[in-house]
């Protein structure tokens, strides 16, 4: 492991939050926490944690000692001095003396002693920074630790390694394990680094260069050591000549992952995120990866995000879907019965009383295809993908050495279940969308982007479509969607961008085809040429979208929904726009048709029916134009509808939530024109 330690980069951050204010203590905690949260194979979302002892002064003028220590809820990688919130030294360090504190207890305990009443919860190990007897304190769950400390032997291994370290045995993070650390603290007053067995390890100096340079030379040693290894230790499995490919296979493991997660009153559906690499295929083709993948998490922690383990499904077969589909179903339901009755042991153990999680698994590993990650939303899935990646990792490594040993399921459980967990899930409230991915049509700008921006506003998963590659790639990164340039009238390039939106997400439930043109003209003058491209857009291209999504959704098994964009001239059709109203009145038909087809799978199918609404079709000098031509204003003309209210493209995009939301309506016109007689359905 290299350093990232940068002399000028630390004077750059030092002399920036200086001008704010900030003190050198606080700033250089700062830029040493973040160095360390950058480098993966340390510190994953939200494990590790920082300190600096110094003084403060309040709003009010009184000074104080405190622990600046890493606020929950931040990531070290980017954290900010309000990410290091100061907490009265003496009486934190003094909760150490009691002989018993809850969880609860300890962080109401600590809220009360901020210096800002408005500052994050402090770390949960707060108490133990504050009685290290040293000014800057780090911790990590360094991958490379991990890995020899999760041997049979690993108190050995560590003890040759590192003889003048601090070791401590596995404890629970919270009150007990300050309790631990202290008397082993003081059985060692010289102590400048402990490794926590299968947990981590603290480095700490009063100057913060050294602290961090203890931590990256230890965990470097510990890389060395396991480089010794064999770093391919497991006997593949022979695979066959052509495997299916993740696309299609993702599909169906999201469809078993909604039955295998169902919980009362939780949405069932999952987003996949796709991980390969020579290091996960050689893990995933183990001939034992249903033993080594099983045996639990590499730490404790993980266990919150990704549960105790992962589920390991059969090799896909090219060709032989139907056969993947029954091993996975098998796999999938004995990794449920498993954590039912994993569940039941340890809540029996706790005295009952405590309420099961979801039992779908929150990692998918397949062999010769790799590892997915699950989760409720795409950072989450990504998040899970991450700690898979460092699990194989750990796993590798520490099979290289010897055997990869987990904590006890019991240990697993108790972090997996932690009350305070339990307390942010229970405040945890899900988006109505939230679990489904959605593809928008059109959706650089206008209409489409505002449809995009309302589905991600409601929580799904948002695949930005749009011929112009810049304009998706803008209204993409708007959003925090997911770019996809396509040319819609192009069956080919349909399929290709609806794979890129399953590799990514792991499948489809929403489709907003929304792409489209006015296409003007006579029928007896209009070009051939002209009309072929109007039904291309507004016909062909919505069928290429809705048949290479109902596919996927199909395969779910989940449902899904279609919702296409219509126009009122199917309903009152005007001169001159022949073929934009021709192709339009087929898409209406299309719609219907696939109401029919695919209703009994779950899958709606819907319009909607928008009339003057602005857009790159309405502009300001096509208003101007036709309410000339109407000898009114552009602002009557806007508004030329019984309620007399301009029509707006929130209207619309509300209109297009509205039936995605409605799982029993189907085959519908939804209108949204401010009342027009001529285009009203019946």
């Amino acid at each position: 492991m290299k350093s990232r330690w940068s002399d000028a980069d630390a004077k750059s951050l030092v002399d920036h939050y200086r001008s704010e204010g900030i003190n050198e203590d606080i700033a250089i905690r700062t830029y040493t926490t973040r160095i360390l949260g950058q480098e993966p194979r340390l510190v994953l979302h939200g494990g590790g944690n920082t300190s600096v002892k110094t003084s403060v002064t309040d709003p009010l003028g009184d000074t104080y000692d405190v622990l600046c220590v890493k606020g929950s809820g931040w990531d070290m990688g980017v954290i900010e001095p309000a990410g290091l919130p100061a907490v009265q030294l003496a009486p934190l360090a003094a909760l150490a003396d009691l002989e018993s504190l809850s969880d609860e207890n300890l962080v109401a305990a600590q809220r009360r002693m901020l210096i800002d009443p408005y500052a994050p919860n402090p770390s949960i190990e707060a108490v133990l920074h504050a009685i290290v007897p040293h000014k800057h304190v780090d911790h990590t769950h360094a991958d490379a630790i991990i890995a020899l400390s999760n041997q049979p032997d690993g108190d050995a291994i560590i003890r040759d390694l590192f003889p003048d370290t601090t070791i401590i045995p596995y404890v629970m993070p919270g009150f007990i394990l300050s309790k631990v650390c202290r008397t082993a603290l003081l059985k060692e007053p010289d102590s400048k680094h402990m490794i926590l067995m299968n947990h981590g390890i603290f480095t700490y100096n009063d100057d913060p260069r050294q602290a961090y340079d203890d931590m990256i030379n230890m965990v470097d040693m510990a890389e060395k050591r396991l480089e010794k290894g064999n770093a391919r230790p497991f006997t593949g499995i022979s695979l066959p000549d052509k495997l299916a490919t993740p696309e299609e296979i993702a599909p169906i493991i999201r469809g078993f992952l909604a039955q295998e997660g169902k919980v009362e009153g939780t949405p069932d559906r999952w987003v996949l995120d796709h991980r390969t690499s020579d290091q996960i295929l050689h893990f995933v083709n183990g001939a034992d990866a249903a033993d080594y993948a099983m045996r639990g998490n590499a730490a404790p922690d993980h266990s919150i995000r990704i549960k105790r383990s992962g589920a390991v499904l059969p090799v896909p077969v090219a060709g032989e879907l139907a056969a993947f589909r029954e091993g996975a179903a098998a796999a999938f339901s004995s990794f449920a019965d498993d954590y039912k009755a994993y569940f039941d042991r340890n809540n029996a153990r706790h005295g009952g009383g405590l309420t099961m999680l979801d039992p779908a698994p929150r990692i998918v590993y397949v062999p010769g295809i790799g590892l997915f990650g699950v989760g409720k939303t795409a950072k989450e899935a990504a998040i899970c993908a991450d700690i898979a990646e460092a699990t194989v990792n750990v796993i590798t490594m520490a099979e290289g050495i010897g055997t990869f040993v987990a904590l006890p399921e019991n240990d697993l459980f108790d972090i997996e279940y932690w009350s305070l967990e339990q307390a942010k899930l229970a405040k945890s409230v899900e988006k109505p969308l939230t679990r489904q991915v959605a593809i928008v049509t059109g959706a650089g700008s206008g209409l489409g982007l505002e449809v995009a921006r309302t589905l991600a506003r409601e929580g799904a998963a948002v695949a930005v479509f749009d011929i112009n590659e810049a304009a998706a790639q803008a209204a993409a990164k708007s959003i925090g969607g997911l770019a996809v340039t396509c040319d819609v009238t192009n069956a080919a390039a349909v399929q290709d961008a609806v794979d890129t939106v399953v590799k990514t997400f792991g499948g489809v439930d929403i489709l907003i085809s929304n792409a489209g043109a006015a296409f003007q003209g006579r029928l007896v003058d209009v070009d051939q040429d002209l009309f072929e491209k109007a039904f291309a857009l507004n016909f062909w291209g919505h069928h290429f979208m809705a048949r290479a999504c109902v596919k996927i959704m199909e395969a779910q098994g989940t449902g899904g929904a279609l919702v296409f964009n219509v126009t009122k001239q199917v309903l009152n059709p005007g001169p001159d726009f022949g073929p934009y109203g021709t192709s339009k009145s087929a898409l209406m038909a299309l719609m219907r048709q696939y109401a029919i087809e695919h209703g009994a799978s779950g899958i709606t199918a819907n319009a909607v029916n928008a009339d003057r609404i602005r857009t790159n079709l309405l502009t300001d000098d096509f208003i101007a134009e036709r309410a000339k031509a109407r000898g009114i204003t552009p602002h009557d003309y806007m508004r030329g509808n019984l309620v007399k209210r301009e029509v707006t493209t929130q209207d619309v995009a509300n209109a297009f939530l509205h039936l995605v939301k409605a799982t029993k309506t189907s085959g519908a016109v939804l209108t949204v024109d401010g009342g027009n007689v001529a285009a009203m359905v019946r």
